[in-house]
């Protein structure tokens, strides 16, 4: 496959920011693969000449690859992988973690300078600490960020044999080896130990000067604060002039205008580069790893990103702008997830004091011994059958139906699932290079976890949450077959594996699983393909910490899942494929789950070399408390991607003991999660949706109005439109509506919750329904798309509309907008013809308003007689943008409420004028459309509560900052 850059150079010139592709040691840069990419506009495009010797302030930052462009509104951010760590070796092919990322903005040449003396100092601290220096797989220098003015620039940091065997020679002693050998730390170690010292420019190049040195290094002119008015230089404005000042490092500055349009945008950026920075995200310069270590296209000529597995490319949004102009040079694919890696050595002629060894705890020595396979350690020449292995765990997150832990439960309309990931388990000796080693072999086992492929959701203000079903039998069997479709396209044959409790809350989604999975064989092509299906109470089988009775389920379906069977490759030739794949969820697919596939890994590893004619007992023998290690690992990185926090049941896990110690831990973590749940996981979805490509910058708009968040996997506007079908055949249809009568319109629109009132939080969604005879006002119940109650109003009863500025909120800016929120009022007498439908267990009449709602109208008459509906316009569009084939320039809240009011008076005139006849056509009075306020600003204000305003700022304090 086409290369992909390794190192990059990126330095802010006047024009736009420079990408170039680091040289070898000793050579000069390179420009034929160098890009722009301008300010403001953020455009793409190859470099046509060398601008590295350009005056850049000094400012050069190395990068080891781009994850894209981050485009917030009309800015622009860069971003950048500035550390990495290598966490395992596949086919002889590096895979790194990424640990820190640069965010630099595109706004100017100054702020792009200043992110990138930032993200410079941070790589300089961090590549200067003894913990790097003992532990880092890279060769130290590598790691160093060194001055721009210097001769020789780091080659790829991919370490050759070269590399490795000199940095094995390297004394262990560092301070011997910073004092007598100074080359090695670089101009770091000649700076530190020479009789100058530090010099003004060196300091501010390193990362050590205070704030004043850096000005006064970077600005040798006087400052402007100090200069009067006519000596001060005149230079152009920017953007981002008028400025505020930015509590994270990755944006310093930021536009006024702009900060009103985002007015979380800070947060956005720092949580960002927290996600990014996590540890979270892996990838590789030459290995396909969203695909199965026997699935790589080897000798490929097609780019990386294209033969990425879409279901895994976390940045392929964010990436996208490279991909548009053919850069794919500078396209880095990530997955999301974990990957591990351990070495281990078995001796036949001493099985339970097998010699293991941490794989990832020195990475260079895994290629030592993958170096040096041929000739025994001085530790095995008496014992030359020993075997040395390395097993490798990949989990790959899917980006579909992506989020945390409450935000994102069941699946979505198209039968993706919550939780999704793939996990693969690789054995192979240290030296597996495919076609370059033909007669050694190397196992592939796959398992998948994922939530419940139903609709259903869970509070997260709630320790025990119970589940709420939404959709119709209909949708969820649909959703059902599809998920179970695309996963046996995938896979093959499944075993689902269901953890759940078969009493209380879980259960009664667990039956609801079960009874789908019961009929999976009605709808399949192949009648004989039921879908199998074991239902494992896992609290019941291992109540009092007894999760060694984990072993009762493998034992049930040992048969089943050794039909399965692995994949098997020697050399370059498979020799056997997995033909299935075992499905576990719990709840939450995590705590539980982690358990049995650790025990399903267990047994398959075993298998896996007792094939190999060796014996290794995974579940006793204490030396190889490295594969719970391993497994427990990989537990924690999920568990802290869908829930904030490690993984419970991790003492086992690790252990295989459980005890009241880690009991207690557990509660914590429970505690721990319970907080993230309610705090920061609603803004973090919306982040992680925005990163992604499912939502626009107005989610943060909307999450600063409530501090909640949205499911994008569900189309607001098809379950808007579902509904307004709902409420017409029932209302319309089923109660028997005059003759002739039919819909002309119908909208989903914003009410107060009690009705015949103007204001009364909350604000809900409702229905209005408009046919030549009536207006129907309909009160939905959304979980199930049911109508919980409505209301009639016959046309000729309507006496009056009112349309005009509705705020019903006071905190968020998007609630002060006058232009955004608009409503209007339907005036209307009753004379006892009033009709209120309340759905109990079915719709019974009543003739008067039996709900209790308060009625207010203005000039209300002493019998009740008049009353009033208030109505609210909801936002044009969702902030999600799943849709497709849907309106992307709908009518604004103004314009969809004068329609509104436009149409329902001129059915209000028809129908006088019909009852009028033709003789008294002239003496018809038609009804008018009042434009004014119906709450101001000032009216709004005065009726919000100090009570309600503090609890606003209280929770803004917490949830958004």
């Amino acid at each position: 496959m086409p290369g992909i850059v390794r190192k990059l150079l990126i330095f802010a010139a006047v024009d736009g920011l420079i990408l170039q592709p680091a040289p070898p040691k000793s050579h000069r840069p390179a420009t034929e693969q160098a890009i722009k990419i301008t300010y403001k506009g953020a455009n793409i495009s190859p470099l046509l000449h060398d601008r590295r010797d350009e005056d850049t302030s000094g400012e050069t930052l190395e990068a080891h690859g781009i994850v894209g462009l981050l485009n917030v509104a009309s800015l622009s951010f860069l971003v950048s992988i500035s550390r990495r760590e290598q966490v395992a070796l596949i086919s002889g092919k590096p895979i790194y973690s990424i640990s820190e990322v640069a965010l630099i903005p595109l706004s100017s040449q100054a702020d792009a300078e200043q992110a990138i003396a930032k993200a410079r100092s941070a790589q300089f601290r961090h590549s200067t600490s003894n913990e790097d220096f003992l532990s880092d797989s890279e060769n130290s220098e590598d790691n160093i960020s060194l001055p721009d003015d210097a001769s020789v620039i780091t080659a790829d940091p991919d370490p050759d044999k070269d590399q490795i065997e000199q940095a094995k020679q390297k004394v262990s002693n560092v301070a011997e080896n910073v004092i007598n050998k100074k080359g090695i730390y670089g101009r770091f170690a000649d700076k530190w130990f020479s009789k100058q010292g530090w010099t003004a420019d060196s300091r501010t190049r390193q990362g050590m000067s205070s704030e004043e040195d850096i000005q006064r290094v970077r600005n040798p002119t006087p400052d402007r604060a100090q200069l009067s008015e006519d000596e001060r230089p005149e230079t152009p404005k920017t953007d981002l002039e008028e400025t505020q000042e930015v509590p994270t490092e990755v944006a310093h500055t930021v536009d006024t205008k702009q900060t009103q349009q985002i007015p979380l945008l800070p947060k956005v950026l720092a949580t960002t580069k927290i996600f990014f920075g996590s540890k979270n995200f892996f990838y590789s310069y030459d290995y396909d790893i969203s695909h199965g270590v026997t699935n790589q296209t080897a000798g490929s000529s097609v780019p990386l990103h294209r033969t990425f597995d879409s279901q895994f490319f976390w940045n392929k949004h964010l990436i996208q702008p490279f991909l548009d102009v053919g850069q794919d040079a500078f396209t880095t694919p990530l997955i999301q997830g974990f990957v591990g890696q351990r070495e281990f050595t078995i001796d036949p002629s001493k099985p339970q004091t097998q010699a293991i060894e941490d794989a990832t705890a020195k990475q260079d020595e895994i290629e030592m011994t993958v170096k040096d396979s041929s000739s025994p350690s001085e530790q095995e020449q008496d014992s030359t059958d020993s075997r040395t292995f390395l097993l490798t765990l990949v989990s790959r997150r899917s980006v579909d139906r992506a989020g945390l832990r409450y935000l994102r439960r069941g699946a979505d309309e198209d039968g993706h699932v919550a939780n999704s990931v793939e996990t693969e388990q690789i054995l192979c000796s240290p030296s597996w290079d495919g076609a370059n080693t033909p007669n050694e072999k190397l196992y592939s086992y796959l398992q998948y976890r994922g939530s419940m492929p139903l609709f259903f959701s869970q509070s997260p203000y709630s320790l025990k949450p119970i589940p709420v079903f939404r959709g119709t039998p209909e949708q969820n069997l649909e959703a059902f077959k599809v998920h179970f479709s695309e996963l046996s396209q995938r896979y093959g044959r499944i075993q689902v594996v269901n953890l759940v409790e078969k009493k209380g809350n879980e259960g009664k989604v667990g039956e609801l699983y079960e009874r789908l999975a019961e009929k999976s064989g009605e709808f399949s092509d192949e009648p004989q393909s039921k879908l199998a299906f074991y239902w494992f109470d896992f609290h019941h089988a291992c109540k009092g910490m007894k999760f060694e009775n984990v072993s009762y389920l493998f034992d049930t379906l040992k048969d089943n899942l050794s039909s399965f069977g692995w994949t098997s490759q020697t050399g370059a030739q498979a020799t056997e494929k997995q033909n299935g794949v075992l499905r576990t969820n719990c709840m939450d697919c995590l705590d539980r789950t982690n358990v049995v596939q650790s025990a399903a890994g267990r047994g398959v590893l075993e298998a896996q070399l007792a094939e190999e004619g060796l014996k290794i007992d995974l579940q006793n023998d204490p030396s190889t408390s490295w594969f719970n290690t391993l497994w427990a690992d990989n537990g924690d990185a999920i568990s802290k991607q869908y829930a904030g926090t490690a993984a419970l049941k991790g003492d086992f896990t690790r252990t295989r003991k459980r005890n009241v110690s880690g009991a207690l831990t557990d509660f914590g973590l429970t505690l721990n999660r319970y907080y993230n749940n309610i705090v920061n996981d609603y803004f973090t979805q919306a982040v992680i949706d925005f990163l992604l490509g499912r939502a626009d910058e107005n989610i943060f708009i909307d999450f600063e109005a409530d501090m909640k968040g949205q499911d994008y996997a569900i189309d607001l506007r098809k379950v808007r439109q579902n509904a307004i079908e709902t409420c017409t055949t029932i209302c319309v249809e089923e109660q028997g509506g005059a003759a002739g009568e039919h819909l002309i319109a119908g909208w989903a629109l914003r009410c107060p919750r009690i009705s015949g009132t103007i204001k009364s939080h909350p604000f809900e969604e409702c229905v209005l329904l408009l046919t030549n005879r009536a207006l129907y006002f309909c009160r939905m119940d959304w979980a199930t798309e049911k109508v919980q109650a409505f209301e009639k109003v016959e046309l000729e009863a309507i006496t009056g509309l009112t349309r005009g500025t509705f705020i019903t909120d006071t905190f968020a800016s998007r609630d002060l907008d006058e232009k955004k929120n608009v409503g209007f009022l339907v005036n209307y007498s009753t004379k006892g013809k009033d009709m209120v439908r309340i759905n109990t267990r079915s719709l019974t009449s009543n003739e008067d308003d039996s709900t209790g709602a308060a009625v207010m109208n203005k000039g209300q008459t002493d019998n009740g007689a008049e009353k009033v509906l208030a109505f609210k316009a909801l936002p044009p569009r969702s902030s999600y943008v799943t849709s497709k084939g849907v309106d992307e320039n709908p009518p604004s809240e103004e314009e969809s409420t004068r329609s509104i009011c436009d149409q329902i008076a001129r059915e209000v005139n028809h129908v006088r004028a019909e009852e009028a006849g033709e003789e008294d056509a002239d003496k018809v009075t038609n009804v008018k459309i009042e434009e004014q306020e119906i709450v101001s600003i000032a009216e709004a204000k005065k009726s919000t509560s100090y009570l309600d305003a503090l609890g606003y700022s209280l929770k803004k304090l917490v949830w958004a900052t």
